[in-house]
This record gives C-alpha cells, structure tokens and sequence, in this order.
C-alpha cells in the first residue's frame, strides 16, 4: 500500500524553450498532507491477472472508462493518440499503466510539443496521477444510507500532482494527460510522447500528434456558459485546520477557487444569515453578516466577512451575479446577536407571518443600501432553494413591496417562473425541464434559465461512480435543450475524508464535491470543462456558419447536437457525443480554409 505525499498545484508555468521531445516543464506544488488510499479488493481480481507478463505496461485508453486497480486490463495496447483543439483550449487524455510486479517511483512526464519547421510557442503538457477514493452507487438516490446497504468500490477520479507514484503488484494506475494550447500559437500538427521511467524499468514512449485548428476560444471569464457551482468556504478552513474567514483561510481558499474560475464560473454563492440548509453538509456555512439587535430595539448589520468573500472572488473573475442564501432557509430558523446579553438568538421567521416580516423586512432595506454602495446592486439576488410554493409566493410578496431593486433566483420545480415571469434567474432539475417555448420565451428577455443535477438524478450526473463522459454531456444537453447553463449545488462540500472515502450519510458518492482539498482536480472536472468549452465552441461555430449562410453543416451539426437532448441514460449516448465532437472539430477546421 502506498502512503504518498500530496502536493498542492498552484501554476503551470509557460515553456521558456523547447528541445528535442524532452519532458516538458511540469507544474509546481508544495508539500501537503499525507493519506494512504485505501485497500478494498474486487471479487476475482486475481483470475485476471493470469497471463499478463512481468514488467510494466502502458498504454493510451480512452477518457470515457474508469479502470480497475485490482484488475488486469483486456485490450490491445495503443502507443500513439491524435488529438485536435482549439487555440486557447484545454485537452485531455488517459494513459494506463499496469504490472505484475511491484514497482517503485514511477515518473510519467510530457514533452515539449514540437512542429516540423521548429516553431517556438507551441502547446504544453503534463501529467498527474489518478487516485482511487471509495464510491457507491445511485440506489434510490436522495435520502439516508447506511454504507452497508450499498455496493462500494474503488473509483478513480482525483487527480493528484506528484513528482511520482508506486505501483503494487497486480496493480493498475490511471495517468491524466492534460494539455493547454496557447491562444498564440500557429495552427497546424504538433507531436510530444508521454515518457514513462522508473529506476528499475526500461524507459516506455507514448506518441501525441496534436492538429491545433486556427480557431481562438475565449478566456472563462468571457464564456457565456452560466455555471453555477456553489462554493463552501468553511469546509475550506476545516480541512486545512485554518480559523474561518482568517487571513490563512483566504490563502487556502485561493488556489480552491481560482479552480472554479478556470471553469467560468458565473455566481459568488453568499449567505445572509446562519447555515441556509440546516447543517445538511458535514460542515456548517459560516455566518457572513452577523446581525446584532441592539438595546434600543434597532438593528444593525455587520458586513465585514461578506465584503470580503465577494471582493476576493470578484478579484478571481466571478463577478456576473451575487445569489445571498437564504430569506427561506430550510428551517425557517434564523438568528441574530442581542446586544443587551452578547448571546446569539435563535428565531423560527416563517414566510407569511407577522415574524417574518418584522425579521427581514429591516434588513432587506438595509442590505439594498449597502449592496447599492458596494456598486453590486444590480448583480444581487435573493436566492431560495426547493422551497414550498406558499413560502416562496410571501418571500416574494415581501421583496417586492420593500426592495424592489434586488433578483430573485430559485431552483423551480413547480414551474414557480410562471407565477413570476421575471425572475432573474431559475434552475429547474434536469429531469423536469422546461419546454422549448418557455425557455425561447426567457432567453429573449434576458433572463437566465439553467438545469441542476442532485441526488435524485441519476444521468447526467457527476457522482465519483458516474461515466466520466457525463460530466461532459452535460455542457451538450444545456446547448440542445435550449438553456444558459448549469447549476451544481456543491463544488467543494467535503465529507469527513475526502481524500479516501466520498460517501456520504445522504447521497450518493460524489454529490458533495467535484474537486479534492488542496486544489486537487478530478476527471469530473476536467470532463465538466470539456463540456463547457465545447458549448462555447459551438457558439461561436454557430454564429459564423449562420453568416456564410452555410446551411449544409449548421443542418448537420444541429442534427448531431439534437440526439444530446435527452435527459434519460439511453444506447448510444456516449458515442453520439464523441460523434458530435469530432463533427464540431470537422466543421471549425473547414471554417478556416
């Protein structure tokens, strides 16, 4: 078993030069914490392993499989993959590795990419080792499970940043390749390999042909793919031992988020009181704004955290919409500090009551004032979350008769936008969408309308035991079924060890987060990006065969794009998304010629 060191990615720092195929400058990391992974043995593993030979084994595979640790892989080996992107796009690929023999400090690096006449800029690459945490399976999906009621296995999906990696006997080792082509480079085919050493094997080369189109993708920042993925800082400072809203917690919350900007990121997930959600993760939001009813009976309201959380991920590039959790919360339960005990007090405010009103109506104009002098006034909401009709309908109520000037967003499964027609913005559960005409009806006013995925869907969905291509179709399906984006309820919602074990007491494996402490990717990350870059691909592809009035490939691309809107797990699925994407490539490289 193998008890490794884990290293926090913080850059990857651009190629000065470029030589002959050698390993391509790797990114950087610091020393973090230590975890052994655990140990958990797949029924008749050993019977595969029967004629496999001694030694270590490589090969390409595909991004759409998972593999076994314990299991021998069936396939012929590939030693060559040919990939084409994007200039200003993010490229992924898997390398497998697997042995009979234990072998000891493994390195798998890239080469610099090279072109035939010796051009200077060209793509860079690098690889990281696939971790295995413990997964379930969907079940019944949402609602509490006992462990032993549910089939766990290994998955591998973190994707850790280390220098090298051990491999045991009868074990295989997924590999990420990742690679970035620079928005500078020149178009045309490039080639790297993939250089696998140890200090008792022979070293093994895997070839890249790269074809980069003449094509130029946006930075996130200018994607117009609406993520929502929410943010939770305190897990943040548990997991690094840090004192909330501390000056060390907003060092280890930096390189965490700066992951979720990358992916264009659209929303700042802010509370306006206690925890919204009643403590239904394994970590209790902490308070934002402390409200504090004084002596005299008067409120004030302290913003000090909340300023500080907005601006520092407004300072990362999230800055289209602030959504403020919750004037519903799930309990109905909010509290304040009363000046005269210095005690915090718990209170039951639910919508329609007296309570209610007296509790949020002093705030709401307060908190209108202070948002219209931050100058962020126009980008806030007051956010709900699955909240009861006759709930929402009186938070509303309110709203509207005291601060106006403030959104509204909500998720909506009661079809609630037809009793608000201008709500800012709304997310329905994928498996509930909203018709073509509703959803034409609300892009041409403006107004954002994304899916969501949970624990009570079970495709597409970003569960640690999920096809990785899930995570892609998901940017697919918001472009064929007509909506802005996407919305996850928890980016980083860590349960107790995350680093092994991503179950949890309520959901299925992998509801709670996508990315790993620490600034640790994942498949489903990278998958995710793939999806939102291609919708941002086909935006843009779109819009230039509309103006060439080239009607033959945007018939056939929107035909490709329509067999992707399809919210039920069905054959063919992921081969109908491969074929999109190599037709969307086909099509972008003739729009240059």
């Amino acid at each position: 078993m193998n008890e490794i060191r884990l290293y926090a990615l913080f850059c990857l720092s651009a190629l000065a030069g470029f030589s002959n195929m050698t390993p391509a400058q790797q990114t950087e990391w610091n020393k973090g914490q230590t975890f052994t992974e655990a140990s958990m043995k797949t029924k008749n593993a050993e019977e595969t392993w029967k004629g496999i030979s001694s030694g270590l084994h490589s090969s390409f595979v595909s991004i759409d499989k998972r593999y076994s640790k314990d299991q021998a892989p069936v396939m012929i080996k590939n030693n060559t993959i040919s990939l084409k992107g994007w200039r200003g796009e993010r490229l992924s690929a898997q390398v497998l590795l697997w042995t009979t023999d234990p072998i000891s400090d493994i390195k798998v690096q890239v080469s610099d990419f090279t072109s035939k006449n010796g051009k200077k800029t060209a793509p860079s690459g690098y690889a990281r080792f696939e971790r295995y945490v413990i997964t379930d399976e969907f079940g019944p999906g949402c609602g509490w499970r006992k462990p032993q009621d549910f089939s766990a296995s290994l998955s591998p999906d973190m994707l850790d940043d280390l220098t090298s990696f051990s491999i045991g006997k009868k074990e295989a080792r997924p590999v990420w390749i990742t690679i970035t082509i620079p928005k500078n480079v020149e178009k045309g085919t490039y080639n790297a390999n993939v250089q696998i050493t140890s200090p008792t094997t022979k070293q093994q080369k895997l070839d890249i042909s790269l074809d980069v189109i003449d094509m130029v993708l946006p930075e996130p920042s200018k994607w117009t793919f609406h993520l929502d993925q929410w943010q939770h800082p305190s897990a943040v400072a548990r997991v690094n031992n840090v004192p909330a809203w501390s000056d060390e917690h907003f060092k280890a919350l930096k390189p965490q988020m700066q992951m979720l900007a990358n992916l264009g990121q659209k929303v700042i997930t802010t509370t306006l009181n206690k925890d919204p959600w009643h403590v239904q993760t394994q970590d209790p939001y902490e308070d934002m704004i402390i409200w504090t009813k004084e002596k005299n009976g008067s409120w004030s309201y302290d913003y000090t955290v909340f300023d500080k959380w907005v601006s520092f991920m407004m300072d990362l590039g999230v800055k289209k919409m602030i959504n403020c959790y919750s004037i519903v919360p799930w309990n109905n339960e909010i509290h304040y500090k009363d000046a005269a005990t210095g005690k915090f007090v718990d209170v039951i405010a639910k919508p329609g009551t007296d309570e209610f009103v007296k509790i949020w109506e002093p705030f709401l104009k307060d908190f209108v004032k202070h948002q219209k002098k931050k100058g962020w006034l126009e980008i806030t909401n007051i956010a709900l979350d699955e909240r009861d009709k006759n709930e929402m309908g009186a938070a509303f109520a309110l709203i509207k008769k005291v601060a106006p000037a403030l959104g509204v967003s909500y998720a909506d499964n009661q079809q609630t936008f037809k009793r608000y027609p201008d709500s800012k913005d709304v997310s329905t559960a994928v498996q509930h969408p909203l018709s073509s005409q509703d959803l034409k009806d609300r892009n041409s006013r403006g107004l954002n309308t994304t899916f969501y995925v949970y624990c009570g869907n079970n495709f597409p969905n970003q569960f640690t035991f999920s096809d990785p291509a899930e995570s892609t179709y998901m940017g697919w399906y918001a472009m064929a079924a007509g909506y802005n984006g996407a919305l996850r309820w928890a980016f980083n919602s860590w349960v107790e060890n995350p680093l092994v074990d991503s179950r949890f007491r309520t959901w299925p494996a992998g509801d709670t987060y996508i990315v790993y402490p620490q600034a640790r990717g994942s498949i489903r990350y990278e998958r995710l990006l793939e999806g939102i870059q291609d919708y941002e691909k086909i935006s843009i592809v779109k819009k230039l065969l509309k103006a060439k009035k080239d009607t033959g490939n945007l018939n056939a691309l929107d035909l490709a794009i329509s067999k992707l809107n399809n919210d039920k797990r069905h054959d063919g699925w992921n081969q109908d998304l491969n074929t999109a994407k190599e037709l969307l490539n086909k099509i972008s490289k003739s729009l240059t010629k």
